[in-house]
């Protein structure tokens, strides 16, 4: 399964392919855009555009741990399975080019927005925090973000012909490769938890919320940072009472996206329950907070 899927970053991106700005970027699911209605129908496009160009690249940031995380789990392998070792290490190659096509990405999008939108960061340092927790809560975060991305595409991308073609097009090879990615990782998680104690799978759990808190903390940032490529890019101040509401109702899209979205997906939460069935309550007790 690792080696059925191949695409080169050439094929998908640059020369002709290019984004349509007059279309949205991301389904509403995932966006909230048209809940904001002192915006008018140009303004949530731009802030969608705005979404989808964040969207892209925090994949791109995540990616950056996950590379290194791979390779250290891999690595201690290496003289025994081939096939195992090989799809690990198919796997990391993937990340390594989603990591080279967002950034690609991110420069021909502003280069054609033509406002400058920031992004959280830096990689290195996001990766150095999340690196920091156990072994266990970092593998179930990778998973996390693995079922995410099918999630999405899914649910609110594949059959969207409101969004641009060319962006659908980057999310489809995205997650065709991520999709052999979730059933590796949930064979690493299985190899990390192999003769753990119940306190252990428990410190390993908790480190995940740990890091899902980090990553919240981010979320909040990048709200802030949409906001402000939003003004930039109409030329409109927001109100005070406008910005909370942006502030509030944008806040909660992201932590659905990237935090609720892969916390209740069935396959992730029949993988921590296998590990420790009252985990599984926990978390099926925190995930409304990101709903």
């Amino acid at each position: 399964a690792s080696r059925r899927v191949n695409w080169a970053i050439e094929d998908i991106i640059g020369g002709d392919k290019k984004l349509d700005f007059s279309k949205r970027l991301m389904p509403e699911s995932l966006a909230r855009v048209d809940g904001l209605g002192f915006l008018n129908e140009d303004e949530k496009r731009v802030l969608n555009q705005i979404r989808g160009h964040a969207y892209l690249s925090i994949f791109g940031l995540v990616e950056e741990f996950i590379l290194p995380f791979v390779l250290d789990h891999v690595r201690p392998s290496l003289d025994k399975d081939d096939y195992r070792v090989r799809a690990f290490l198919q796997f990391a190659s993937e990340e390594a080019k989603h990591i080279q096509l967002f950034k690609r990405f991110s420069r021909e999008f502003q280069e054609n927005f033509g406002t400058e939108c920031k992004v959280i960061g830096p990689p290195a340092e996001v990766a150095k925090a999340v690196l920091a927790h156990r072994p266990l809560g970092v593998g179930l975060v990778i998973l996390h973000i693995e079922w995410m991305t099918q999630r999405h595409y899914l649910d609110s991308i594949r059959n969207n012909q409101d969004l641009d073609p060319q962006f659908k097009s980057l999310l489809k090879h995205h997650w065709l490769e991520e999709a052999q990615h979730a059933k590796l990782d949930t064979m690493m998680i299985e190899a990390l938890a192999a003769g753990m104690s119940e306190k252990q799978i428990k410190e390993g759990v908790a480190d995940y919320l740990d890091i899902g808190g980090f990553l919240d903390t981010g979320l909040k940032q990048q709200t802030l940072f949409d906001l402000e490529a939003f003004e930039a890019a109409t030329g409109r101040t927001l109100t005070e009472a406008e910005r909370e509401a942006f502030i509030t109702v944008q806040h909660q899209a992201n932590r659905w996206t990237y935090l609720g979205t892969g916390m209740s997906h069935p396959k992730f939460l029949e993988t921590v329950g296998a590990l420790d069935p009252a985990e599984r309550e926990k978390l099926e007790e925190v995930v409304p907070a990101f709903c």
